[in-house]
């Protein structure tokens, strides 16, 4: 079994993104001091919030758990990866080669594929991605506890699995 930690990359914000992330972090706590449920509405800002801290968290990281050639398919490889979120964390928006199925381990993962909606996955349930799908949202849904999932990638030999997009 190899073992490899790859820490995930986030690019810089701008200062007019820093300006409207800080802007809706303060209606956000300004909204959860108010006898209403916020819930439905911190949800829907929840991902730009994410943003706010740049490097996500320190603890984000995908490691590799194993990768083999399928004999029986040529050309195609299996490989496994488990995605560590710490709280707060997230994945900027990206494409998968091939086909994807995460299970979470640990805690709670938001997710978005292309223009369908946020969804927040617990431990024991599973998401797919069909091939070319646009991961706009991949995120821990705390910002106090970590979350984890296992990837199965069934993609071509040789292929990037992951493409972040600009």
């Amino acid at each position: 079994m190899t073992s490899m930690t790859m820490p995930l990359s986030v690019p810089p914000l701008r200062p007019a993104s820093l300006a409207v992330v800080a802007g809706l972090a303060c209606a956000l706590v300004i909204g959860r001091s108010l006898p209403l449920n916020m819930d439905a509405i911190a949800t829907a800002i929840m991902p730009l919030c994410a943003a706010a801290n740049a490097e996500g968290s320190a603890l984000d990281k995908v490691e590799l758990i194993t990768s083999h050639a399928l004999p029986n398919v040529p050309g195609k490889r299996v490989t496994i990866v488990r995605v560590t979120y710490g709280p707060g964390g997230f994945s900027r928006p990206h494409r998968h080669a091939g086909s994807v199925t995460a299970y979470v381990t640990r805690g709670e993962i938001r997710s978005q594929l292309g223009g369908g909606p946020v969804e927040t996955f617990k431990v024991g349930q599973s998401f797919f991605e069909p091939p070319g799908s646009t991961h706009l949202v991949s995120a821990n849904a705390s910002t106090t506890e970590p979350a984890e999932l296992v990837a199965v990638f069934v993609a071509d030999e040789g292929a990037q699995l992951t493409t972040y997009l600009e």
